[in-house]
């Protein structure tokens, strides 16, 4: 069954067209990365399914939901209850403990809970860096905060923009480990957005885009 839905999609700027009439589906609890270098329109398309930007043209159901027809209010909360977000900055509010930043992601869906903001974060291996700033984190603990606030909220659609891309191959395949152990257990779906390679044989199957179209579609 199909969870994602995208129809002709394009999406044009003053000088440049970034899509140029993408069509694929997502099946629900599948983990598909996106691959293509920079320029190719993957995160473009990544931001469209996700409801952070529109397509020009085009249509992109989510669970049957057409979200191009939706308002600006209705598309927020599509967000937040459908959606979990992982970029490959972390932004992270710097003066916020760990805990505290994963408490904001559920103040702005319901309502804060701290020991489930723990008990998320003792899930992605942080019981013991509960109260650290984000400055006293690697970057691969800062990464495993950003996972722990975009699942807290039990999203259905697990969506990732580089997570690893400021990480060193060590650190990228522990976040990738825990991405697969994450996925195995909850069955959520992931599409993930990569220029590398390695990260792109994690997950089941392979989309690879050149030039605004989508030129390989690949089962791992």
């Amino acid at each position: 069954m199909s969870l994602i839905e995208v129809k002709n999609v394009i999406k044009e700027y003053e000088t440049a067209h970034a899509l140029r009439g993408v069509s694929m589906n997502v099946e629900q609890g599948q983990w598909l990365n996106i691959m293509g270098s920079s320029g190719s329109g993957k995160s473009t398309l990544l931001n469209i399914i996700g409801g952070l930007d529109t397509a020009s043209s085009g249509d992109v159901l989510i669970d049957s939901v057409n979200i191009e027809s939706l308002s600006e209010d209705e598309l927020a909360l599509f967000r937040s209850e459908k959606v979990g977000f992982i970029f490959q900055q972390s932004h992270l509010i710097p003066y916020l403990t760990a805990v505290e930043n994963v408490m904001l992601a559920q103040y702005f869906h319901s309502m804060a809970d701290e020991a489930e903001a723990e008990e998320a974060l003792k899930r992605v291996g942080l019981g013991s860096r509960l109260h650290h700033r984000p400055s006293q984190l690697s970057g691969g603990e800062q990464q495993r905060i950003c996972i722990a606030r975009a699942l807290i909220n039990s999203p259905e659609i697990l969506l990732a923009d580089e997570p690893t891309g400021n990480l060193d191959r060590d650190n990228t395949k522990v976040i990738l480990e825990l991405l697969k152990s994450l996925h195995s257990e909850n069955h959520f779906t992931i599409v993930l957005v990569t220029h590398d390679p390695f990260v792109s044989k994690w997950g089941e199957r392979i989309l690879l885009m050149e030039d605004g179209h989508i030129v390989g579609d690949e089962r791992i």
